[in-house]
């Protein structure tokens, strides 16, 4: 069991959601999904019995996503950042969170429930936190200009001499 859970706040569309992210990620399931009893339905003014909880898992980390209304919206003040190994699955990742959605700058993305992603190279990290802050420096040069992170073009500003 993980000590700490981020609660997704979707208006209606938490078992929706929580369809679409699993289908994305390999190691996913879905868990245990809750309804709306009288008591809660009143509170919350969904309907009793439609979902109010669903419990899922993107590569080991675990979620709960929640039906609770249109009252909050996701913001880019949070985002989930996903660790990809290759381009390929950059361009995976990128493709598939995309649809439907918002494409921003530096890796960044808004999915069709306008949750915040970074869909970053493993390689990034590595090249930003380089000693020598020439290179270090040349590397945000060219990842400020691209939406979708190229491994290729950070490398290539990586080793210009």
């Amino acid at each position: 069991m993980q000590k700490i859970t981020p609660f997704l706040w979707f208006d209606d569309q938490a078992e929706e959601a929580a369809k679409f992210y699993t289908a994305i990620f390999r190691n996913s399931k879905i868990g245990r999904i809750t309804r709306y009893g009288e008591d809660g339905a009143k509170v919350s003014g969904r309907p009793r019995g439609s979902v109010m909880t669903v419990e899922f898992e993107l590569e080991g980390q675990g979620f709960v996503a929640l039906n609770g209304g249109p009252q909050f919206q996701f913001t880019e003040a949070i985002s989930l950042s996903v660790d990809c190994a290759t381009q390929e699955e950059v361009d995976e990742f990128w493709t598939k969170l995309s649809q439907d959605g918002e494409e921003g700058p530096c890796g960044w993305l808004k999915d069709k429930y306008g949750l915040s992603w970074q869909i970053n190279p493993s390689v990034l990290s590595e090249m930003l936190n380089d000693p020598d802050p020439v290179k270090s420096n040349r590397v945000m040069q060219a990842m400020i200009q691209m939406k979708k992170i190229d491994i290729a073009g950070l490398k290539n500003a990586y080793g210009q001499r």
